[in-house]
Order: structure tokens, then sequence, then C-alpha cells
């Protein structure tokens, strides 16, 4: 079932570019029946590990901004540190439930930003009449602590609401700097993010192991699906996927 679940999710995201922490987190509380904690360790490792071969690929296609990779990860690393500090400290005793809240949080806003990923950059456009320079620096580092906050709570929000935020307030990338900035900064972020995890004994490694087995050739065949499927339908059906996940772990 493992090897099938990471077929699956891989499938999903080299169809679609996103989903990994979005649909992985709830399968794995769903059906694995991991307590959130361990399955958002475990989901943070799966993306840390599948993301990296992205990134090699965007750098040897020049596709990564690492301006903007740095000023995200100026941010989102720090507040990751101490998310994970606080449940050293004592905050993973009542994280069960804060997390379970953070995770159907973090998917509905993802299933929110899929839907209208079109409007982002007209909007990133007007915004670049107050936004620029240092302002635009600075707005790029607090929302790297949104993302490391929300990562590290919830394994979800590094790829499709990362990369929104990298629309919006830079929105002259082009997409496959976007696509390549977004992942570069998400490896850092979730392996930062995983070791904490790690440390605090919530990574089911033996499952991991075979979910990464099994998402490989999944990523392999999604790719080659993916200039066959609309990809306004396959949106919407991920999107629903999203909204159905979030409610049902916050309830």
């Amino acid at each position: 079932m493992a090897l099938a679940s990471g077929f699956a999710v891989g499938s999903i995201v080299g169809l679609t570019g996103v989903g990994g922490g979005s649909l992985m987190t709830p399968l794995l509380i769903g059906a694995f029946r991991l307590p959130p904690v361990v399955a958002i360790g475990t989901d943070l490792w799966f993306a840390a590990i599948t993301k990296s071969g992205g990134t090699i690929a965007h750098h040897r296609l020049g596709t990564v901004d690492y301006r903007v990779a740095g000023l995200l990860l100026a941010g989102s690393v720090p507040a990751a540190l101490a998310v994970i500090a606080w449940m050293h400290a004592g905050g993973a005793k009542w994280s069960h439930g804060t997390m379970s809240v953070a995770l159907g949080i973090a998917l509905i806003l993802t299933a929110s930003v899929l839907m209208v990923r079109p409007a982002w950059q007209r909007l990133g456009l007007q915004l670049e009449r107050i936004l620029h320079g240092r302002r635009r620096a600075a707005v790029t580092v607090t929302s790297g602590v949104l993302l490391g906050v929300l990562v590290t709570l919830s394994s979800v929000g590094a790829g499709a609401i990362g990369a929104t935020l990298i629309v919006l307030l830079h929105p002259r990338l082009g997409t496959a700097r976007t696509v390549g900035t977004d992942i570069a900064h998400a490896v850092p972020l979730t392996l930062v993010a995983a070791i904490g995890h790690a440390s605090l004994g919530h990574v089911h490694w033996t499952l991991l192991a075979s979910l990464l087995a099994g998402s490989l050739p999944g990523i392999w065949l999604g790719a080659r699906l993916a200039s066959a499927l609309p990809e306004r339908i396959v949106r919407t059906a991920l999107c629903a996927s999203l909204v159905t996940a979030g409610v049902k772990v916050i309830g």
C-alpha cells in the first residue's frame, strides 16, 4: 500500500507540480493512521528528498533566482527553528490539536491559491508600484517567516503557497524561474523542519522508504501525462480534494 500511495502522490506531483505535502500528509493520517505530528515529520523528509532532484535540474538550467530564494530562506529557516525550539520546550504536549488545525488551514489555503493562480501575477504587476527595492525585499523575508511557520507546523505550503508568494512579489521572474526558485527554497526549509521533527521522534522511517520507492516512477509518469490532460480539469480536481481533506482534518 505504501508503494502505491507513493506512486499516486508522485504522479500528481509530476502532473501538476504541486500536491506532494498537500496530499501526502492527509493520506498518512487517514490511510496509515499516523498521528498528525508523525505524518507531518515523515512528509517533510519525503518532500526534502523528492524535491532535491528538482533543485539540481533547475540549477543546471539556470532557472533559480538565488537572491529571491535567499530572501525567503532568511525568514523561513529561523522561523522553522523557532517552531522546533517551541516544540522541544513543551509545545509538543498539545501540538496534536494545533498541528491538525494548522494542517487543515494550510490545505484549504493551498486549494484557494491554486484555484485562482492566474490572477496572482496580474495583482503582482499592480503591486510593483508600491513594492520595490528594500520594501519588496523586506516583504519577501516576512513571507518566508510565514512559510517557515506554516511548513513546520503542517508540512504544507512550501510548494503552491510559496510559488504564489513569489509570483505576487516578483511577477516578472517568468514561470520556469518561479518554479525553480520555489523548489530551491523549499528543499532547505523542509530539510531543516524535517531534522527538527526527527529530533522529536516524529518520523516513520520504514514507511518513508516505501513511499519514496513508489514516488520516483510516479513522478516520471505524471510528467509524461502533463501535456495530455487539460490543466484546468486537473487543477479543479486537486483543489476539491484539498478542501475535502482540509475540512476533514480540522473536523
